[in-house]
């Protein structure tokens, strides 16, 4: 897949170009039907298949500080979406000027003449333009006009309700990891790089962790979790605190995995943690005797979690 970052930097003409614009945060299915579609019509039309995204995310320039967190950092979005067989992904910068622009302009500026799209995918609630003031009837308004196809997909539903970016926000907020696996079309995972603890892992407890400064914006619900450790791109079983350590009282929030049977030194290095299944809540011990003591049964139900998932991936 090509990668163009920037509109200025588009420096050839595309071959009856198809694509599909949004943020995409989470690159979930509902994303992916958008995407299969793109690449259907650029076969009809013997066309090129694009996606546009925009690098900060709109909510980080439009409200700095007040935005939800965002499901996946701008690189992993980017890998995602390059797995997904299209022939080129459009990276726009967005800025405070690009939020001001039209909806007619950003259609006949960007989409027309930058672009020349023959035809644009869109999910049933597209807005476009300075204060969204754009919508599908006038893109197809404007799409006749100037020559272009519109396509409009159907929301995806799961159990009722609409798989969204919010939804799947909401959901691995609540620890939902297997819901929201369902609408991400795969695990729900963290990035970070392996600092320093605080030493109680294995001095105290006799289960070392790596403790993550995570890359992520969006945390599971505190709890321990049955996780999937990737390494180098190797897989590993872990078992995953999310919280506030309450046994010990120093109110510290932290992400420690513990690597189940595994002992290598692995820190500055950059690891991902896949969320399987949710174990159970964090709580607070007795001291450290009691705490390793739940920590043995939280291994091995994370070890019968992970098994079972792993076969039926496998299946």
């Amino acid at each position: 897949m090509e990668v163009i970052h920037g509109i200025d930097h588009i420096e050839r003409q595309f071959r009856n170009p198809v694509l599909t614009i949004g943020n995409f945060d989470g690159v979930h299915i509902g994303h992916k039907s958008l995407f299969q579609r793109v690449k259907q019509v650029a076969d009809s039309l013997g066309g090129e298949s694009l996606v546009m995204t925009f690098d900060p995310h709109p909510i980080k320039v439009l409200y700095p500080g007040n935005g939800p967190p965002l499901i996946t950092p701008h690189e992993q979005k980017v890998e995602l979406i390059e797995g997904e067989g299209l022939d080129a992904l459009i990276v726009v910068d967005f800025t405070r000027e690009l939020a001001k622009m039209t909806a007619h302009d950003f259609v006949r500026v960007i989409l027309y003449e930058k672009i020349g799209a023959r035809a644009v995918v869109v999910g049933p609630d597209y807005r476009f333009g300075h204060k969204r003031q754009g919508d599908i009837p006038y893109l197809q308004q404007l799409g006749r006009k100037l020559g272009f196809q519109v396509h409009v997909v159907t929301d995806l539903t799961i159990d009722g309700n609409a798989v969204s970016s919010s939804a799947i926000r909401e959901l691995i907020l609540a620890g939902e990891l297997q819901k929201a696996r369902g609408m991400l079309g795969r695990d729900y995972q963290v990035s970070g790089h392996v600092v320093e603890g605080r030493d109680r892992g294995g001095r105290l407890l006799g289960f070392p962790t790596a403790n993550l400064k995570l890359i992520d914006e969006l945390t599971p619900k505190p709890g321990v979790y049955a996780t999937e450790v990737f390494i180098d791109g190797e897989r590993h079983e872990g078992a995953t605190n999310i919280g506030y350590s309450p046994t010990f009282k120093d109110g510290a929030f932290s992400v420690e995995t513990h690597i189940i049977d595994f002992s290598g030194d692995i820190y500055g290095k950059i690891i991902q943690v896949c969320f399987v299944e949710r174990i159970r809540d964090e709580k607070a011990f007795s001291g450290p005797e009691e705490l390793a003591a739940q920590i043995h049964k939280d291994v091995q139900r994370a070890r019968e979690i992970l098994s079972r998932h792993l076969a039926e991936s496998e299946g």
